[in-house]
């Protein structure tokens, strides 16, 4: 969260530097939109307006035959009231208006097809979201004729709707008389399909003949011949139960014995009537037999001997009625399969008689169904049609006017205070947008952070704009303390003390490189440093007119003549501060710098101060800095801020390694301030030191070598007066 936060207040902070550094862009932009939109204000024709205030009425346009077209239709679209509103500026509205009060005429124009774009490009139609109000607005010069036409264009909608509509329904009409004809033709046919499905059917009135049924609607028709399947198929039913029955019963007594016979004989539903007697005779008799023998009489006993053949005689009379109740099922089970045979064979007859009838029936029913049903609908379409004819004859108005156009007494358009306000707006709009877009567009180095990602060497100071050369200045100058920091931050990033000798490029001329140079110099002078100062740039020398000395003997002059160092170093009036000019300006500069000579310079002057600084042309230029980054310790880059391209700063640095040299840091110069806000860490001493307190940066760094001393052996005689008012030559 905290890292959420502190993005979105860098991001904030970045955006309002943006701001700020193109505040005059922004206020041109808004200032120029601002102007054109009161110009354009104040050339617009003055118009007044005319507004008429109405509901559009929502009728539905054709005709609805049946129930649920009618409550589709009741259902209307979000859109209908868009539609609505649309039709008001067609041709089709505007076009009578324009006749009516001669437009074209009026306005002296050429055609009416100019007099319709002219009367369109001051309408205006507008429909509410939540409701069905619309608001008809015409604009012009003359607020008579601005009302007078609202109130005519909404007069010629309710017109063209009312007309349209009758039009419409006068179609739908002659649609709905054409189909009712068309049903009337198919209702005859059909017709007589019934009548020839009756006929076929036997069918007399409501009766069905030969024994039918009432015929009533919706119900199945059922004849005389449905009646006689149903008895028979019952009557088969009855003896195909009776057959299962005797084939039971016959089943029954063919598996008894004798013996199971006589003792079952009372279950056997035998149908002699004289079979239950003898069975009972029969049991009596046994009784009896078993009595005399129990009391003593033997088989052979006459008694004994008697009741025996009476119980023989019995039973036989028992079997044999047993047998001939068998024989008589047998009988009647043979009658009862004939009868089932002939009953099949009439059912199968009736069957088909009945199948032949029935579908004579549903043809009746399905022509007296269609005949019912094309009169239905006749009914509702001749109801409808009477109910429409008798409609289209009453007046009705699609839209019901609320406010008609009355004449202002002011104009409406233009808006003064709103066209202000949005040129106002796009304005500040314009103007940031552009701002960001040139933000965009800007490749150049603006930030720290710039410097350190695309080279990956550190920013050693930032040096505000508007700084001058401080040996210029007098008392207490708070902007030394930016070379201050220079100094400590050289101090501190170069690897030995040995390391002495440091060049100064940049990518381009007019970058404050000399500048920062002669402050530099000054700074570490000031510092208790003997510092040689060495103008290396052959091709455009100034930094002799900082210390106000010619600069006709020199460097080049050392280089190519055999002379001593002494005759061309000046001591200048800051104290522990020598300069060497540059000389002659040569023809070749490059191969005069590139020469053993230079080499023994540098060698010998890193001997005899403690910092010895050249200045060098712009490194892109020319290769004369590109000889003298081979050949000292360390190379500082100064660039302005906001001039510099990253691309080329990326190239100054691969320059200077290219042949050997050692990046030691960058100077961003020429900062402002007042627009970048995020600098002004780097540059707070401008308010925390005053003239009051002592600046700590005066004091020599720790880790800087014991100062040299210059041969004092081989210091030459002081300069005549009215020489170069640097003081005294070694």
């Amino acid at each position: 969260m905290n890292d959420t936060g502190s993005d979105l207040q860098r991001h904030a902070t970045d955006t309002w530097q943006v701001i700020r550094n193109r505040l005059g862009l922004i206020t041109l932009c808004f200032l120029l939109v601002f102007a054109a939109a009161a110009v354009l204000t104040y050339i617009m024709p003055r118009k007044y307006r005319g507004r008429v205030e109405m509901t559009i009425e929502r009728q539905p346009n054709a005709v609805a035959v049946f129930a649920k077209d009618m409550d589709m239709r009741q259902g209307f679209t979000p859109e209908y009231i868009k539609t609505q509103t649309e039709t008001i500026s067609k041709p089709a509205t505007l076009y009578p208006v324009m006749e009516k009060l001669n437009l074209a005429k009026r306005w002296e124009l050429p055609s009416t097809q100019a007099a319709l774009a002219r009367m369109r490009g001051n309408l205006d139609v507008q429909s509410s979201l939540r409701s069905d109000f619309v608001t008809i607005e015409y604009y012009d010069q003359d607020a008579q004729l601005a009302a007078e036409i609202a109130n005519n264009i909404a007069d010629s909608y309710m017109s063209q709707h009312i007309k349209i509509e009758t039009e419409q329904k006068r179609k739908s009409l002659d649609i709905i008389s054409q189909q009712i004809a068309e049903q009337e033709a198919q209702r005859r046919n059909a017709q007589d399909r019934e009548l020839e499905a009756r006929k076929k059917a036997g069918i007399v009135g409501d009766w069905v003949v030969n024994g039918g049924n009432v015929l009533q609607a919706g119900a199945e028709i059922k004849g005389s011949e449905s009646a006689t399947l149903m008895t028979r198929e019952q009557q088969l039913l009855v003896a195909k139960n009776e057959l299962r029955t005797l084939e039971a019963d016959i089943t029954q007594v063919e598996k008894l014995t004798p013996d199971e016979i006589i003792a079952q004989a009372a279950g056997l539903r035998l149908e002699n009537p004289n079979f239950i007697t003898n069975v009972g005779k029969y049991q009596e008799l046994l009784v009896q037999q078993n009595g005399f023998m129990n009391s003593g009489l033997g088989r052979r006993h006459p008694t004994v001997t008697g009741l025996t053949s009476q119980i023989e005689t019995y039973r036989g009379l028992i079997l044999q009625a047993a047998q001939d109740h068998v024989k008589g099922l047998q009988g009647r089970l043979a009658a009862t399969k004939a009868k089932i045979a002939a009953l099949e064979g009439d059912s199968e007859v009736a069957k088909g008689e009945a199948m032949d009838m029935q579908q004579l029936y549903n043809e009746y029913k399905r022509a007296k169904d269609e005949v019912a049903y094309i009169e239905q609908t006749l009914i509702q379409m001749r109801q409808k049609f009477f109910e429409e004819e008798a409609a289209i004859k009453l007046i009705k108005f699609p839209a019901t006017i609320y406010a008609k156009a009355e004449p202002e007494s002011r104009p409406a358009k233009p808006n003064i205070p709103l066209n202000l306000a949005l040129g106002g707006i796009l304005g500040l709009m314009f103007g940031v947008g552009l701002a960001f877009f040139l933000e965009y567009l800007d490749t150049t180095v603006k930030s720290l952070d710039d410097v350190e990602k695309f080279l990956g060497v550190p920013v050693l100071a930032v040096v505000p704009k508007g700084v001058g050369v401080l040996h210029r200045a007098s008392g207490f100058n708070p902007d030394s303390e930016a070379y201050r920091i220079l100094r400590t931050n050289i101090e501190f990033n170069r690897k030995s003390p040995e390391m002495n000798c440091l060049t100064v490029v940049s990518g381009g001329a007019g970058e404050g490189k000399s500048t920062t140079m002669v402050n530099l110099a000054y700074v570490c002078a000031q510092g208790g440093y003997n510092v040689l100062l060495i103008d290396g740039d052959l091709r455009r020398p100034s930094m002799h007119r900082h210390f106000d000395v010619s600069h006709t003997t020199g460097l080049t002059n050392y280089l190519t003549q055999n002379i001593r160092l002494e005759d061309v170093v000046i001591r200048t009036p800051v104290e522990n501060l020598y300069f060497l000019p540059s000389g002659l300006l040569p023809a070749d500069s490059a191969g005069i710098l590139n020469s053993q000579r230079m080499v023994d310079l540098i060698a010998d002057v890193k001997s005899r101060f403690d910092l010895v600084l050249i200045d060098s042309p712009p490194i892109l230029g020319v290769s004369d800095a590109s000889v003298l980054a081979n050949e000292a310790d360390m190379t500082m880059i100064v660039v302005q801020h906001r001039k510099l391209p990253r691309h080329m700063l990326m190239r100054v640095k691969q320059t200077v390694e290219n042949v050997g040299g050692k990046v030691i840091g960058v100077v961003l110069n020429n900062v402002d301030l007042a627009s970048d806000a995020q600098y002004s860490y780097y540059t707070s001493y401008y308010t925390y030191y005053s003239p009051n307190n002592p600046v700590a940066g005066d004091a020599k760094p720790s880790r800087r070598k014991k100062r040299k001393q210059p041969a004092v052996a081989d210091v030459g005689p002081a300069l005549p007066a009215g020489g170069a008012p640097g003081g005294d030559v070694f």
